[in-house]
């Protein structure tokens, strides 16, 4: 294994932990809104390649919406954004 695929392998295990976490803490209060930004620029496209990696499946029971120039938008695939929020539907 090299390390760049251990790194990859890395950040999806890390991103479905943050899934599950996300699926169990709505079950529990689904009015809550989640909100994700990645620490670093490429932490935050690292989220947003695996929101739109998934956006089918997760679009069954989140609205999506992304953070471009101080607004809040629909999650688009293939738009950049600064952070994330999700809600139960």
């Amino acid at each position: 294994m090299t390390l760049s695929s251990q790194i990859y392998g890395d950040s999806l295990k890390v991103l479905a932990t943050v899934a599950s976490s996300v699926y169990a803490f709505t079950a529990k209060g689904p009015e809550a809104w989640v909100f994700a930004a990645g620490s670093t620029d490429v932490r935050t496209r690292l989220y947003r390649m695996g929101l739109t990696n998934n956006l089918a499946e997760i679009s069954k029971d989140f609205n999506v919406y992304g953070l471009k120039e101080d607004q809040w938008e629909d999650f688009l695939i293939g738009d950049d954004y600064e952070a994330f929020l999700v809600k139960r539907k």
